[in-house]
């Protein structure tokens, strides 16, 4: 597997430690849990990235733990924006350049406002997508933040 993933090469300009995991796809189970323990995670610090519309910013990105439910008011209050909905997901490649399942928040077509989930800040790693299904990049949550200029935010439901 190529791990040459436009994710991978902005870390890699960028000087960012982190590290890749690989694990075997599963078509009939994309959960985030699943992949966390595929590769012996815990599954709260495996975290999803979410593409939504907004009222007044077309796209956003929500990063929050794989295990957790996005609450739609929280991000759209977080974003400055009336409402949110989640982006079909016939849409997710020709806007971000991933596909479902391979979507990182570092590396899409445009640097869009992305908000993580105020809760990896107390994590010293966590791990998102690399950019590609079966490619995960373990790092700092900080670093995370830095490369997408995001927002630390309470953005899931209770």
């Amino acid at each position: 597997m190529s791990h040459k993933t436009n994710a991978v090469r902005l870390l890699d300009m960028a000087k960012v430690n982190y590290e890749l995991r690989e694990y075997e796809v599963d078509d009939h189970d994309v959960s985030a849990e699943h992949v966390a323990l595929s590769l012996g995670l815990i599954p709260e610090t495996l975290y999803k990235t979410l593409v939504l519309k907004g009222n007044i910013d077309p796209y956003i990105v929500a990063v929050i733990p794989g295990n957790a439910q996005l609450d739609l008011k929280k991000i759209a209050k977080a974003s400055g924006n009336k409402n949110c909905e989640m982006l079909p997901m016939k849409d997710l490649l020709a806007v971000t350049g991933y596909i479902r399942g391979g979507c990182s928040p570092i590396g899409m077509k445009k640097l869009f406002p992305t908000f993580i989930e105020e809760a990896a800040q107390l994590e010293t790693e966590i791990s998102v997508s690399a950019g590609k299904r079966g490619l995960q990049m373990i790092l700092n949550p900080n670093d995370l933040a830095t490369m997408t200029k995001a927002i630390w935010s309470d953005l899931i439901s209770i």
